[in-house]
């Protein structure tokens, strides 16, 4: 092939010329446009698939069981119809209604079988037609269940209760449900749609980072609500105090029912009798968070634990101590207590230790070293020849930790580049953009790493959607025959990227010294 026959291609075919275009950058812009569309979270069922409204298997059984059976399986399953297959062919639905108006009202024995009262002509929807579409052709037929097709397969049923929760887990109707919940019960109940909401947003065509604003601002209005609740019941603090929030939380990039990390800033003039009231109010909140499935940090970092419950002298004293004489106990607080945002301040406590933190940390070569030595030490997981480096054995096999090994690399870069020039940001698409604008990152690292991280956490996001919908316990580790080849070509792109920047930064430090 001759180069103007390439040319030639590339001209007639723009996925020929993308496919060989050299710029990372580039493919990686093309790939989270491509995640992004053709709509921002907020599209509703007009941009939803049938498919995508169905939340679990369906429950099926044979049209010559007895009415009696169907009706236990319903009960047992906690479903309202029950589809009937004759070999692998849908032949009927029966639902809660004919077991009233067919059976029950007309004394049908309950050991007749099962199609004796069934629906036997039904309508479908495709899977790939619109939640919309969906919903019209039930209000058009009058039935409250519509079994969903791909093809000839049965993917499930959709019901009208699955609209129902659909527009009653966007996050504007459920921070308003929490701020008139009266009990940590109330809570806990809103707080079980959270999953929903992510798998919601995902299939609307939101990005990780959408993700991450919208399930962080449940957590934040369900925690603003605690300490009201907590108030309320112990009354009003004897002396002013902040309520920090950490990690994940503080930078806006939750997944749903993250584990908790917080502490408790208290004014100077505190007594040694005030720590039983703060002592009381953090105990309400930690305790009501794991009820609400934000479960106890597992390195103890709530406001719960006394050391994490300081007047604003001690905290001083903490971050002076962290920063001008690292230690390994530093770094492993560094992800959790370099990344703080005051959620409940009213007299702006926080203010003037975070303006410390910054101050000491700007230009502290040392400190930086330590951090950019950890910053480095979370590998992305790929080989030589571009391979992915995956886990073997164990309940994980054959899969790699697109966390802990694609987003975290990211976050501990920009909080490196963020805290040696002094930035306050904290959510780490800001702290790259502020640090492009600084000699410490360039404008192309700075975007390059800004599409790597919305890459990485998009397809983050979108596996822990998936395993929600089918029902299962989201996790982190994602098996790369689970993405397209040309998503795989994208995710080693943002690997290969986040390797070179960790080198450079590395070298910059010489942070091999600290490892």
């Amino acid at each position: 092939m001759t180069c103007a026959h390439f040319e030639q291609l590339g001209s007639a075919h723009p996925e020929f010329a993308e496919y060989f275009d050299g710029s990372t950058t580039t493919r990686l812009r093309k790939a989270l446009d491509a995640f992004t569309e053709p709509t921002a979270a907020t599209g509703g069922l007009m941009t939803v698939s049938a498919r995508d409204l169905l939340r679990r298997t369906p429950i099926k059984a044979s049209p010559d069981i007895s009415i009696r059976e169907a009706a236990r399986i319903m009960s047992d399953e906690r479903v309202s119809a029950l589809l009937l297959m004759k070999d692998e062919r849908l032949s009927g639905i029966i639902t809660d209604r004919d077991l009233r108006n067919r059976c029950v009202a007309t004394g049908l024995s309950t050991e007749q079988p099962v199609r004796e009262i069934m629906t036997a002509t039904l309508s479908t929807i495709d899977a790939d037609a619109l939640g919309f579409e969906a919903l019209l052709q039930m209000t058009r037929l009058n039935v409250h269940h519509l079994p969903v097709v791909d093809g000839k397969r049965l993917l499930g049923m959709l019901s009208t209760s699955d609209f129902m929760r659909f527009q009653s887990t966007s996050g504007v109707y459920l921070v308003g449900d929490i701020h008139k919940a009266e009990s940590v019960a109330a809570l806990e109940a809103i707080s079980d749609k959270v999953p929903e909401l992510q798998v919601q947003l995902i299939s609307s065509g939101a990005t990780g980072g959408h993700v991450g604003q919208a399930v962080s601002a449940i957590t934040d209005a369900i925690t603003k609500r605690l300490l009201e609740l907590a108030e309320a019941e112990l009354g009003p603090p004897p002396v002013p105090y902040a309520w920090l929030v950490g990690g994940s939380q503080a930078r806006r990039e939750q997944s749903s029912h993250s584990d908790q990390d917080n502490a408790l800033l208290i004014a100077d003039n505190m007594s040694k009798d005030d720590d039983h009231y703060f002592r009381q109010l953090a105990e309400r909140v930690n305790d009501g968070l794991n009820a609400c499935g934000y479960i106890y940090c597992p390195g103890e970092v709530m406001a719960k634990t006394a050391n994490w419950r300081q007047p604003l002298a001690t905290w001083q004293q903490y971050f002076e101590h962290w920063i001008k004489r690292p230690d390994p106990k530093a770094l492993m607080l560094a992800s959790v207590f370099f990344d703080l945002r005051a959620l409940h301040d009213p007299t702006g406590l926080f203010d003037g230790l975070h303006e410390l933190v910054l101050e000491l940390s700007r230009d502290n070569r040392i400190f930086i070293a330590y951090m950019a030595a950890n910053a480095i030490k979370h590998r992305p997981p790929l080989g030589f020849f571009r391979n992915f480096v995956l886990i073997h054995g164990g309940d994980h096999n054959q899969t790699f930790d697109i966390k802990h090994r694609g987003t975290v690399p990211i976050i501990d870069l920009a909080r490196v580049y963020a805290l040696s020039s002094g930035l306050a940001p904290i959510n780490t698409i800001e702290r790259l953009e502020a640090a492009s604008e600084t000699a410490a990152l360039s404008h192309d690292g700075g975007a390059n790493l800004i599409d790597a991280f919305e890459l990485i956490n998009t397809l983050r996001i979108r596996h822990q959607a998936s395993q929600l919908r089918n029902g299962e316990k989201a996790d982190n580790f994602l098996a790369p025959e689970q993405l397209s080849p040309l998503e795989r070509g994208h995710l080693k792109d943002a690997f290969l990227l986040i390797d070179r920047m960790q080198e450079t930064l590395g070298q910059r430090y010489q942070a091999g010294r600290f490892g």
